[in-house]
């Protein structure tokens, strides 16, 4: 990331919308904004394969394979920026499942791995294929299952400005795709 950029262009575009970049309370606003891009889009800088691999520690399964050993984890909270707007995608929560094939994942490192695929510019949609993608590959399973349940300031705080306004995602692949039990187990209520 590029944070020279950054500070240039954020003094750009607050003295384009008619502020004072000099002044006492925007002074270091622009090396802010530069600090909080770096760290809340961490993730623009690994591809899906690189995140696998940093958040890919596995142990031996403990129980026999199929969908009657399925791991769940729910309510994982993340957030995120619309690719579109910039805008804030807020109180999202995440619902991950998997099948084991021989090994499961260290249940932090499925968090992990929402939380490091949410920090990208990002569509709803796209971050649950992302994860789906991820834990596929950190956990070496063809069966995942994603939900995302969120709120996008681009609907709540401008244009619409419908406050309640709220976006389920969902991703399935192998067992998940065909298994309306193992989607049931993923739903948020």
């Amino acid at each position: 990331m590029d944070k020279e950029k950054i500070v240039f262009h954020i003094r750009g575009l607050l003295e384009a919308i008619g502020e004072d970049p000099e002044r006492e309370g925007l002074l270091e606003t622009p090396e802010r904004v530069a600090n909080m891009l770096e760290e809340v889009l961490e993730g623009t800088a690994y591809t899906n394969d690189e995140i696998a691999e940093m958040f890919g520690k596995t142990f031996d399964s403990p129980g026999k394979e199929g969908i009657d050993n399925t791991v769940v984890m729910r309510d994982i909270t993340v957030f995120s920026y619309c690719e579109h707007h910039l805008a804030l995608m807020y109180d999202m929560s995440v619902n991950v499942a998997y099948i084991p094939r021989g090994k499961v994942l260290g249940l932090s490192k499925i968090a992990r791995i929402c939380d490091m695929a949410a920090k990208r510019l990002q569509l709803q949609e796209k971050l649950g294929s992302d994860i789906c993608e991820i834990i596929s590959k950190a956990a070496g399973t063809p069966d995942v299952g994603v939900v995302i349940r969120g709120s996008h300031s681009c609907m709540t705080a401008r244009g619409i400005r419908n406050v309640n306004a709220g976006t389920v995602t969902t991703t399935y692949t192998g067992a998940f795709r065909t298994n309306p039990e193992l989607k049931q187990l993923i739903q948020f209520d």
